[in-house]
């Protein structure tokens, strides 16, 4: 199938007819067989958001996403930093990150556009077991501050200018009540999965999520990222134990021991953070079978990470900037990178976050992260703080001089030696 942009990605479900694929945009279905026979194992992608944005198959049940590697287009960027008044390499990573901005937007003079900033919240069945330092109200409590504009992502994206959205995702709160039918609230998405008020099941007894919950949670995601403007997402997130989640999702499909993936999350002491473990490792034991990345995201959850790696993969296929922030939001890239590898070619990685696992995560991953500053709050702030360092790249790129155009003077190829 080769998909107009509007159109988004293919989901997979099973049915009683077999394997059927669910067009995510049009709501339709299809077998197996009619859904290969409309795909082309030559179908072509465009470089623009407005044309069709990349061409999609699907094999061993997963999706496809287009190659942008483009060695003529990399040479003329490196050519282009190489060539401004400076000397080689000598703005360091701002260097790497204006590369990248470039080789991903198809130019050599980049400029990001209307940045969306995406919180993603859910609350977690877990909590029930006490691996958190704080009680899930806290979840719905910090969404609200989101709304008010009172949290850290909310004063940096605003210092920004980055457009702010809170997705409710399956956070156990109803920020409609009492409000007239059909009234909708400024900066906030209701998009809760069927069955998801409560948040997730507590995943050391059952999924945390159903595989339909899963399936409707990663369309929701799609959805948002098809209808916002501009050329960069942000992702943030928000729910009281989704640490743990995330460090099941690095063991399981990173295939680490839980205690290198865990970490003290909120706040826990060392003999919390033994007790979450513990917990964790009973709950990896329960879903032993879940090794498929879609599998492991529906056994251990939640639904705010599930509803990224929706959001992910139509970001990549649409070829925004995907700016990801820290240890939670790393993990739905985790996820996304299991089912597509090449969604890195579109990823930035704002930080290295000080919760234990993302070390690990961005290794497994192989990829490094424009900042260290000991960041663990999540929400998408480090995301927010990298920002303008990602608009400095590209303003290297589009308006400082050459040494031709300044009329400025090159390195010498062969040093005079001053006796």
């Amino acid at each position: 199938m080769i998909p107009s942009q509007k159109t988004g990605l293919m989901l997979f479900m099973h049915s009683k007819a077999g394997l059927c694929f669910f067009d995510s945009a049009q709501g339709n279905a299809m077998n197996s067989s009619s859904a290969h026979a409309a795909s082309g194992p030559h179908a072509q992608s465009t470089e623009t958001q407005n044309d069709t944005a990349a061409a999609w198959d699907l094999a061993l049940g997963r999706t496809v996403l287009a190659d942008i590697a483009d060695p003529a287009l990399t040479q003329a960027l490196q050519v282009t930093l190489n060539n401004k008044t400076k000397p080689l390499g000598s703005l360091g990573r701002l260097e790497d990150a204006a590369l990248k901005i470039g080789q991903i937007l198809g130019s050599t003079a980049p400029a990001l556009e209307q940045p969306q900033m995406l919180v993603f919240a859910g609350d977690h069945g877990l909590t029930a077991r006490g691996i958190s330092a704080f009680p899930s109200d806290v979840t719905w409590q910090m969404v609200e501050n989101f709304l008010a504009g009172g949290a850290a992502v909310s004063v940096l994206s605003k210092q920004n200018g980055i457009a702010l959205t809170v997705v409710d995702c399956g956070v156990k709160h109803d920020f409609l009540a009492g409000l007239p039918a059909g009234t909708t609230r400024v900066g906030l998405q209701v998009r809760k999965a069927s069955g998801a008020e409560q948040g997730t099941a507590d995943s050391s007894t059952q999924p945390a999520m159903t595989s339909a919950q899963r399936d409707q949670a990663l369309q929701h995601g799609m959805e948002l990222v098809k209808g916002l403007p501009g050329n960069a997402l942000l992702l943030g997130e928000m729910g009281i134990g989704n640490t743990s989640a995330a460090s099941m999702l690095l063991s399981r499909l990173g295939d680490l021991d839980i205690a290198v993936c865990t970490g003290a999350g909120t706040g826990l002491d060392a003999p919390a953070v033994q007790r979450k473990t513990e917990v964790l490792r009973e709950v990896l034991a329960l879903h032993a079978g879940a090794t498929a990345p879609l599998d492991a995201l529906a056994a251990f959850g939640g639904f705010e990470i599930a509803t990224m790696v929706g959001a992910v993969l139509q970001a990549a296929h649409e070829r925004r900037v995907i700016v990801v922030d820290g240890f939670i939001a790393t993990s739905a890239i985790v996820v996304a990178h299991a089912l597509q590898p090449l969604v890195l070619q579109r990823c930035v990685f704002a930080h290295r976050s000080g919760e234990r696992g993302h070390e690990f995560m961005l290794q497994h991953l192989g990829v490094q992260a424009l900042l260290d500053l000991g960041l663990r709050l999540g929400e998408g702030s480090g995301a927010a703080l990298a920002w303008p360092l990602l608009q400095s790249a590209c303003t290297i790129l589009r308006d400082m001089a050459s040494f031709a155009s300044a009329g400025v003077s090159e390195k010498a190829d062969d040093p005079v030696a001053v006796a």
